[in-house]
């Protein structure tokens, strides 16, 4: 520990409590208070470890407006520490605008890694991760989620996505759609928790066994897709540069199908119909 006063950025376990660091640990008991999404719910970790320290809410709706108060807290000489729900803070959750206001302050901010849910599901997934793409949770909207997927239908990384319970379904039939149906994928579902299942397969595959499974649509879901290969890429960046700029001039259908010919992208890729 250092006497400079820190904004410490500490990873908590995504299930398994077991999976804490020592460190983690004896930053979060000696920091003046501890930034949190979800008091209650850290609060239950904190008083699991005998932890009681104060807790601060900081989350999507209020950080903005409170991040410069806390550097203030920070600049007065405590140290403080920003934690999420489960794992590494600011991957798909609140802190960035905090980190950046300590950092614009000349305030030290320091990592105290642990578990990822991203990273971990990768670890174990099987799929290429000498290069791989975090897209986070993807729109809930449905035409707003097809089209962001229909613009990584040529990306060659490994992508990487988290999802829900009430989304998994809609949200693995439309990669289906975008990527085909015999992508390789792999689904991690309840990490580190009781009911952990990685299943892997084809889309279409995942897509048939978490329909027929009522319990392969519960908890939280960390979903990997190999990427494109680099022919097929290449194809379908040509299909979606050349379908941009008929689709000005023709009806989408027609644009697609134009473009598909030229390019020998697959129409659907382009058109998602």
């Amino acid at each position: 520990m250092t006497a400079e006063p820190t904004l410490y950025v500490v990873a908590t376990p995504i299930g398994n409590l077991a999976d804490i660091s020592a460190r983690a640990l004896e930053v979060l008991r000696s920091v003046s208070a501890i930034c949190a999404e979800d008091t209650r719910r850290s609060g239950q970790l904190l008083s699991h470890f005998g932890i009681s320290q104060p807790l601060l809410a900081l989350h999507e709706h209020n950080e903005e407006a409170i991040a410069e108060r806390i550097v203030g807290r920070l600049r007065d000489g405590q140290s403080l520490a920003l934690i999420s729900d489960a794992g590494t803070p600011l991957v798909s959750d609140p802190g960035y605008r905090l980190v950046r206001a300590a950092r614009a302050a000349g305030i030290r901010v320091s990592p105290v890694p642990g578990a990822c849910a991203a990273i971990a599901a990768l670890s174990v997934a099987g799929l290429p991760s000498d290069r791989f793409t975090f897209e986070g949770f993807l729109p809930a909207k449905a035409s707003a989620r097809r089209e962001r997927l229909q613009s990584l239908a040529g990306e060659v990384r490994t992508l990487v996505f988290y999802e829900s319970s009430h989304r998994i379904e809609e949200s693995l039939q439309d990669m289906v759609a975008a990527f085909g149906a015999d992508r390789p994928a792999v689904m991690a579902r309840e990490l580190t928790k009781l009911f952990e299942t990685v299943l892997d397969g084809g889309l279409q595959e995942l897509l048939a066994r978490v329909g027929a499974d009522d319990n392969q649509r519960k908890g939280e879901f960390v979903v990997m897709v190999q990427g494109a290969q680099d022919d097929e890429g290449g194809r379908l960046a040509e299909g979606l540069r050349v379908y941009g700029l008929l689709s000005a001039h023709l009806p989408p259908s027609a644009a697609a199908r134009l473009a598909a010919e030229i390019t020998g992208a697959p129409r659907k890729a382009l058109y998602g119909s």
